[in-house]
């Protein structure tokens, strides 16, 4: 499972032009899911993303997470991120996970943020997406979930 986090101050999805998702302050999560991936692997990133120190404390420091803080999350797959731009030109996605297995972990990383109590909103899986958003600094990270072999068959 593969995700960027980019720190925000304010971030929405837009489908045909009306929002479908909104935040203030907090992050923006897209979301990458591999065929290899579980729900454990779901866990671990969402467990990860909430408590990474991202936001600065009083002194200036990155020392608080988005519970810390009282943020949001806005959660958007991003099936792109499975992409594999090695080889040629266009990228292969040879190891993205089929699209009911995608949902079924997108639509799991979501409860798993709302069981810890974390304000979330979405995009629509699968949907043509407009992502706006306010990158706070700018503050991006890359997190994917630990190592195993991907096989592509």
């Amino acid at each position: 499972m593969k995700a960027v986090l980019q720190r925000v101050t304010t971030a929405f999805v837009e489908i045909d032009g009306v929002r479908v998702g909104e935040i203030g302050s907090g992050i923006v999560l897209l979301l990458g899911i591999e065929m290899n991936d579980s729900k454990d692997d779901a866990s671990w990133l969402i467990d990860k993303m909430l408590n990474l120190r991202i936001f600065e404390d009083d002194a200036g420091k990155m020392n608080r997470s988005v519970i810390d803080c009282g943020g949001a999350v806005l959660v958007v797959s991003q099936f792109t991120l499975a992409g594999n731009c090695n080889k040629g030109r266009r990228p292969s996605f040879d190891t993205a996970a089929p699209p009911v297995l995608a949902k079924e972990l997108y639509e799991f990383s979501i409860e798993e943020i709302r069981k810890r109590g974390v304000a979330v909103a979405t995009g629509v899986f699968q949907a043509d997406m407009k992502v706006h958003l306010v990158n706070d600094g700018p503050v991006t990270f890359v997190l994917e979930s630990p190592l195993r072999t991907c096989t592509v068959k």
